[in-house]
């Protein structure tokens, strides 16, 4: 016999607490929740809007809506790569900081091109 308890008892002990606390919930919702289903209810649209084919605003969202994102997109990459390269900045030395004034200029040329095109000018 072994010494002790597995390592491996219990985290399956949590994982059936887990399962067990699922299971409890979902059947508590389907007997403790309210029973009034009506036509609206069950509609798609539960919000008691109908639908319609067009926009609420009267077309399609405007493209500088999806430059506006792409552009979050593209900082938020660059925090991702500027973070570890202050953190590590002692240790990688003189070449590490010629990589990220190249990678800070590319985006900066990028950042300027569409300041200038008038990307950032929410109409």
């Amino acid at each position: 016999m072994g010494d002790g308890v597995n390592p491996y008892v219990p985290i399956l002990v949590m994982m059936a607490f887990a399962a067990a606390f699922a299971v409890i919930s979902v059947g508590a919702g389907a007997f403790v929740g309210p029973r009034r289903y009506n036509r609206t209810k069950l509609d798609a649209y539960e919000c008691g809007i109908q639908p319609s084919p067009h926009a609420v605003g009267g077309g399609r969202f405007p493209v500088k809506y999806y430059l506006v994102a792409m552009l979050f997109i593209i900082f938020d990459i660059e925090s991702v790569f500027l973070i570890p390269f202050a953190v590590s900045f002692d240790r990688m030395g003189l070449f590490a900081l010629a990589e990220m004034v190249m990678f800070i200029g590319t985006v900066f040329v990028a950042y300027a091109y569409v300041w200038r095109r008038g990307g950032l000018e929410w109409d």
